[in-house]
């Protein structure tokens, strides 16, 4: 059962990345561009709904599906980006400080307790009313509170790290730092920042669609989940697959990506084994 459900969540993971990168190819119709007299039509199995438009379409008469298939590519650049360079920059100063210690250790710490502390949407908003809403600004957003997780697990995981044998064979040989750090370090704790990032796919999903209900993510007309769920709110009753359909988009992938998270920690970390069930 529990390989069947991991079978089932990586497909699901797959999909997301194929509809995110071939978005032209697949949506049916120009996200961005509406068909007033086609506004609020119903999925296609509901009385009035048409095969032109699968999931139906919005007040603007744009197509539900095509904005569905463009906000899956607009949550993986997010993540991509937001990992991508958070992951660096936090990974870099936590195995800088864990090998090094005095003072750069304990100012990287008392800026980790910093970024920990900090709202990310009290953050956003103001970053929002600074320079208004954009791709930029939320990927800008996220790395800043993201990046003090990878720094505090780089951090130990170095600290562990650079009292071990291999590490005294080689400065004992004459390397130097920096290769110490990139050819014997590094390696030895990529895979639990490679899970820690993983882990993290699902919570940068959350918080830009999060950040585009509240409306300092990405601007419209741009298609977002979290904008698709903000603009359906007010048809609930009256067309309920407006926020529904991206509602269930976003708990489908976050459970998803999480589940693989989960099941690539216990494959890299034999300790973990049996230790996660669901």
């Amino acid at each position: 059962m529990q390989k069947m459900t991991l079978y089932i969540v990586t497909t699901i993971c797959a999909l997301l990345v194929l509809v995110a990168l071939l978005a032209p190819v697949l949506a049916p119709h120009d996200p961005e561009q509406g068909v007033l007299v086609d506004r609020l039509l119903p999925p296609a199995w509901v009385d009035g709904g048409s095969l032109d438009h699968v999931l139906g379409t919005d007040r603007l008469g744009r197509d539900v599906l095509s904005r569905l298939l463009y906000g899956a590519r607009i949550s993986l650049m997010v993540c991509a980006l937001a990992i991508l360079f958070s992951g660096l920059v936090g990974s870099a100063l936590g195995i800088i400080a864990g090998y090094y210690g005095g003072w750069p250790d304990r100012l990287l710490m008392r800026l980790v307790d910093l970024a920990l502390s900090f709202p990310i949407i009290l953050l956003a908003l103001l970053f929002g009313v600074i320079y208004g809403p954009g791709f930029a600004n939320v990927v800008l957003v996220i790395s800043l509170v993201l990046w003090s997780q990878y720094a505090r697990m780089a951090r130990a995981e170095t600290l562990r790290l650079k009292s071990s044998e291999f590490v005294d064979l080689a400065r004992s040989a004459g390397c130097s730092t920096p290769s110490i750090l990139l050819r014997h370090v590094l390696p030895n704790i990529a895979g639990s920042l490679i899970v820690l990032a993983t882990l993290q796919v699902g919570t940068v999903i959350n918080l830009e669609s999060a950040l585009s209900f509240l409306g300092v993510g990405v601007p419209p007309p741009t298609p977002a989940w979290g904008s698709m769920v903000a603009e359906g709110r007010s048809y609930l009753f009256s067309a309920a697959w407006l926020a529904m359909v991206p509602g269930l988009a976003i708990v489908l992938t976050v459970m998803s990506v999480n589940v693989l998270g989960d099941s690539l920690a216990e494959h890299l970390n034999p300790k973990l084994r049996g230790g996660l069930k669901r």
